[in-house]
């Protein structure tokens, strides 16, 4: 894929977050050009692959920085001065480039320089308790995800960032703090504690949500459905064969399910237990149930799908082919008839640029707000009544912000019409729907770059558009079941939950930054691109690290905190009710500071790690002693003075709390509560305003968009084409 050829890039250090940034930057097109990078890992291997690599002290170095349009760089402050590599050091030899730093808690605030792992990053941001939803007995200790995915959250944050620094003016620098881009992951628990002070409990009330998504067992693995709506719960109970119990009033409506869950979840395990998990799904999927069956990693390698959307690259991996993934953009590009390279000139990177929003719930709207931050022009299109669904909880309060509202009613030709005019005077359309929906109703990409031939055309799906599964009904929840991710985020001894909608955020940084790289190209070439994103790419581009362990001997299985690289690596009660703390030592200094610490560990001070794990049992037991009557908060403390990365579990009120984060801005004061950030800071600033009502802004936008006189709209709205 070639939208960014002529993008030169620079990425500094051996840092995966800046690896993954360097990675999709490349898979685009860019000229990425590593100084330092590490492949000693075949996830690191992967990252770095085809990017060509200049010695630190080379001159090819100072050459290639100076040259740069875009320079990554990962570290601490403290780390990065030392190397000069910190804004001072790199602008001595370029003044103009962009520049991304990306680090555990960013540049700037009193954590700055406090080290940090995978797994405390996860403690530390609060997404170890909502990852895996909530549990039955809270003895069961919180978790990290496989496949290091604080680096690509942090990484996409990064690229993200780092693109719209890239159309902005010369000079821009992005501060990415990893623990904020992990905690914007769940966005709606953090807008709840920003307003109202309210965090969810760890501990199973009620369904636990599984009256929406649940995970039953199979005989030969598990699968997810999703029957959520009372169609879809009628269409479920003639999958399984219409049972008796189905007309139980106990399970007669969703409320009811919820309150009964634990006994029909019971009844449908009964029955699942019987069949095959892509059975249950094929003929769930036939009667327009939403379900997949549980993935292992080795079967994603033989999909019909992914093989469609020729997905998979390969490369040479410890002497053997195989495949790694590819970028899930599905992209097109296509000469353009206008004047579109003037587009886009103004304070903000995305000034001027106009985008027509037809997405809605979290992957869609989370892309157009951070649009919506960059300076873009975003009219939200909805339905009538209620609107986006996100309006039912505070997810829209901040997905919504400083967007504009308008309603239409796409049954009506008359609506349609008024987008197709709109589409003709935007940028930028961004949608969301089922396969086939837009081009039935006449707004498909096909049709809209006919009226616009500048239009970037941004399609996002469960599994894209084409192929033989593009018809499928997904949601992001039950693709992270798919893809796998589900099933190897847990404990081995403990079934897969569904957990956290961890694929919907990842999914809009991802849409957000592919928008600037298509701007970006277009501003270059004239020429516009179609997206065909696919969701279950994204997920399993993110699982890298699986995908490649399956092929190379050694299939991933469920080991929740466990490392084969750092003893010790764990997660350990404290004192208070559900307090824990995670720590690791990464390095022998740190293993003999610790050890200073727990008097129990000081005869193995200087255990090398080899030893360290063949001991990690006696290890682990002396930590668990040592830090069951301590406090998490205090001992974190102790634990980061002596430069042993630790971090207790934090809920989203903490991090309303958080001393560092208020210092770093990342929350902005809304009524009597606050609201969160972006996953950046930047130097450019972001836009802010409150999110709209629903139709707030349709007579505004037809009037100053389509310059429609007053009879117009009244003629529309008689139509019923405004709801």
């Amino acid at each position: 894929m070639s939208l960014l050829r002529g993008l030169g890039v620079v990425q500094i250090g051996g840092g995966l977050a800046a690896a993954v940034c360097g990675r999709l930057l490349a898979d685009l097109g860019a000229d990425v050009t590593c100084v330092g990078p590490d492949r000693s890992t075949p996830l690191a291997a992967n990252l770095n692959d085809g990017k060509p690599v200049v010695a630190q002290d080379a001159p090819a170095c100072c050459d290639a920085i100076a040259t740069a349009d875009l320079i990554v760089c990962e570290g601490r402050p403290q780390d990065l001065r030392i190397l000069q590599y910190d804004v001072d050091g790199l602008r001595r030899f370029n003044s103009t480039a962009a520049l991304v730093y990306i680090s555990p808690f960013g540049q700037t605030g009193p954590k700055a320089n406090d080290p940090a792992t995978d797994l405390t990053l996860f403690f530390a941001s609060g997404i170890a308790r909502l990852l895996t939803g909530q549990v039955d007995d809270l003895a069961e200790p919180p978790i990290r995800p496989v496949g290091e995915q604080s680096a690509f959250i942090g990484g996409l944050a990064g690229a993200c960032a780092g693109m719209h620094a890239a159309m902005a003016a010369p000079g821009a620098v992005v501060d990415v703090a990893i623990v904020e881009a992990l905690a914007t992951v769940a966005i709606t628990e953090l807008a709840r504690a920003g307003l109202t002070g309210k965090t969810r409990l760890r501990k199973r009330e009620a369904d636990g949500n599984g009256a929406t998504v649940t995970i039953l067992p199979a005989c030969d693995g598990y699968v997810a459905i999703s029957p959520r709506e009372d169609r879809q719960w009628v269409s479920w109970l003639s999958v399984m064969g219409s049972p008796d119990w189905g007309n139980d009033p106990r399970f007669a409506t969703k409320p009811d399910r919820v309150a009964n869950w634990d006994a029909l979840h019971a009844l449908m395990s009964a029955w699942s237990s019987q069949y095959g998990k892509q059975w249950i799904a094929d003929s769930a999927q036939a009667a327009h149930v939403p379900s997949f069956p549980l993935r292992e990693p080795a079967e994603q390698l033989n999909s019909a799908q992914l093989e469609h959307r020729k997905f998979w690259r390969t490369i040479e991996l410890g002497g053997r082919t195989v495949k790694a993934p590819g970028p899930p953009f599905g992209l097109q590009v296509t000469t353009a008839g206008g004047n579109s390279a003037s587009h886009g000139a103004g304070p903000m990177p995305l000034s001027g640029i106009r985008v027509l929003d037809f997405s809605w719930v979290i992957a869609g709207p989370t892309a157009t707000r951070y649009l919506a931050a960059m300076g873009a022009e975003i009219i939200k299109i909805e339905a009538p009544g209620r609107g986006d669904p996100g309006r039912a909880s505070e997810l829209h309060t901040v997905l919504g912000q400083a967007k504009q509202s308008i309603v239409l009613d796409l049954k009506k030709p008359e609506a349609v019409a008024t987008a197709r005019a709109l589409a003709a005077r935007s940028d930028v359309v961004v949608e969301n729907f089922a396969t086939g929906v837009m081009d039935r109703l006449g707004l498909g990409a096909d049709d809209l770059q006919v009226l616009n031939p500048d239009l970037l055309y941004v399609s996002a799906s469960g599994l894209g558009r084409t192929g033989p599964e593009a018809r499928a009904v997904a949601y992001g929840t039950l693709l992270q079941c798919y893809a796998g991710f589900a099933g190897l985020n847990r404990h081995p001894d403990i079934p897969p939950r569904v957990g956290l909608a961890w694929l919907d955020p990842m999914c809009g940084l991802m849409l957000a930054f592919i928008v600037a790289a298509g701007l970006w190209h277009r501003r270059q070439t004239g020429n516009v691109a179609r997206v065909d994103f696919s969701m279950i790419e994204a997920m399993l581009w993110t699982m890298a690290d699986p995908l490649l362990a399956t092929q190379l001997g050694a299939p991933p299985q469920p080991h929740g905190n466990a490392s084969d690289h750092n003893i010790p690596h764990g997660v350990y009660r404290c004192a208070g009710e559900d307090e824990w703390i995670s720590l690791v030592a990464t390095t022998d200094a740190e293993w003999r500071n610790l050890s200073a610490l727990v008097p129990d560990l000081a005869p193995m001070a200087e255990l090398g790690l080899g030893e360290r794990q063949q001991r990690h049992g006696t290890i682990d037991q002396s930590l668990a002693t040592w830090l069951r009557a301590k406090s998490a908060a205090a001992t974190e403390t102790v634990l980061l003075r002596a430069g042993i990365p630790a971090a207790a579990l934090a809920n989203s009120r903490d991090l309303v709390n958080s001393n560092h984060l208020k210092e770093r801005g990342f929350w902005e004061p809304y009524g009597s509560g606050v609201l969160p950030g972006l996953p950046w800071r930047a130097s450019f600033g972001r836009i802010s305003a409150p999110a709209p009502e629903v139709g707030v802004d349709t007579a505004l936008v037809l009037r100053k968009v389509l310059e429609l006189s007053e009879d117009e709209i009244g003629a529309l709205s008689r139509s019923g084409a405004l709801g």
